[in-house]
């Protein structure tokens, strides 16, 4: 079908793999025609955009630019404004201002417009910024369904008292998951070792910081915690395996969101009757599950605890425009593995020089 639409294609930024984060053919600017909804699809022009650990894993993985093989589009975390929906979609009109995390099965938003399905949006918090506001869709719903959903826990309070150990307390989903704790009413513990990032965790609403350099047990011991009721560990799964079976309390629960690299022994768990749960936040989208809605229904609940102000930004780190340099250096920023909160890319403006034409063909014409 041929298109009237006035517009000049659209400007989007294609990772390649196989190159250090700063080589600077590991990100090219492209040209690519908009994309065009399904019936549940809303079309997004993106203002900001937030970077995670997802999106370094990814793109680690994927070829280098002389594989022959189409690089990809990244980004799962954005605010912007709807465009256009497809002929099915009830919740949204053009003009809405909306986040969202995305799906990881479909291209990221790193683009001036990306499609989204209806059923994983929200409407935006009317009182953060676009930057502000991107910097929270995929941590938030990653720390709502752990903690909500796999470890049982009440949102409103009904476990006010019981204590969370958070390990990865100052990255991005620690940051969510500690305000949304303590919220809960929940004892909540995060781990962090350095000033600036104990700092920001006890801004954040932390009842205790303990120091994940130095052995945990001692530490909690002299909290008067020696077991905790749950645990969410947001930082090694390997590493803290043999620490969380020390400290679980019996009967008591664990989430963990990064894969393991070698077997774990469930055994350690055995005697003491501890659940395991794995989160991942794209589980819904990817697999289309009949009750992905929940996630649309979420990131609303985010947003009316962001505007009545008991859920904060954790945009800690503003680069403008999103562009090939600031990408890099946000996924430089990550892989050291030192960032506090999240790292948000805002606008478009100034993101100028020639199209990457090679990249923009093999995206276009993949085989």
């Amino acid at each position: 079908m041929e298109s009237n639409d006035p517009r000049p294609p659209m400007k989007a930024i294609a990772a390649y793999g196989g190159l250090p984060s700063r080589d600077p053919a590991a990100f090219a600017v492209v040209d690519l025609p908009d994309p065009v909804p399904s019936p549940h699809d809303l079309l997004v022009r993106v203002e900001a955009v937030a970077v995670n650990p997802v999106d370094t894993k990814v793109r680690s993985g994927l070829p280098g630019p002389g594989a022959g093989a189409p690089p990809r589009l990244l980004g799962w975390d954005a605010a912007g404004v709807v465009e256009a929906t497809g002929d099915a979609v009830e919740r949204f009109v053009p003009g809405d201002r909306v986040w969202f995390a995305g799906d990881i099965s479909r291209p990221g938003c790193n683009a001036e417009r990306v499609l989204v399905e209806e059923a994983i949006c929200g409407h935006r918090p009317a009182n953060l910024s676009a930057a502000e506001a991107a910097a929270l869709p995929l941590t938030g719903l990653t720390a709502w369904e752990a903690l909500f959903e796999r470890l049982g826990l009440d949102p409103e309070g009904a476990d006010a008292g019981r204590s969370l150990l958070i390990l990865g307390g100052a990255g991005g989903v620690g940051s969510m998951a500690i305000q949304l704790a303590r919220r809960a009413g929940l004892v909540v513990i995060a781990t962090a070792s350095r000033p600036e990032s104990r700092a920001w965790c006890e801004r954040l609403g932390a009842s205790h910081v303990v120091d994940h350099s130095q052995p945990l047990a001692p530490q909690l011991a002299a909290l008067g915690l020696p077991e905790v009721d749950t645990i969410a560990n947001f930082s090694d799964t390997d590493a803290y395996w043999p620490v969380m079976a020390e400290l679980i309390r019996p009967q008591g629960a664990i989430v963990a969101i990064v894969g393991n690299r070698a077997p774990l022994d469930l055994n350690l768990l055995k005697a003491k009757s501890v659940s395991f749960h794995w989160e991942f936040m794209f589980t819904r989208p990817q697999f289309h599950t009949p009750d992905r809605g929940r996630q649309g229904e979420i990131l609303e609940r985010l947003a009316q605890l962001v505007e009545a102000g008991e859920i904060q930004s954790t945009a800690a780190t503003r680069l403008e425009p999103i562009s090939p340099e600031n990408l890099a250096r946000a996924h430089a920023l990550l892989e050291g593995g030192r960032t506090l909160g999240k790292i948000v890319l805002a606008g478009w403006e100034g993101v100028g020089g020639p199209a990457a034409a090679h990249a923009a063909e093999l995206m276009a014409n993949p085989t």
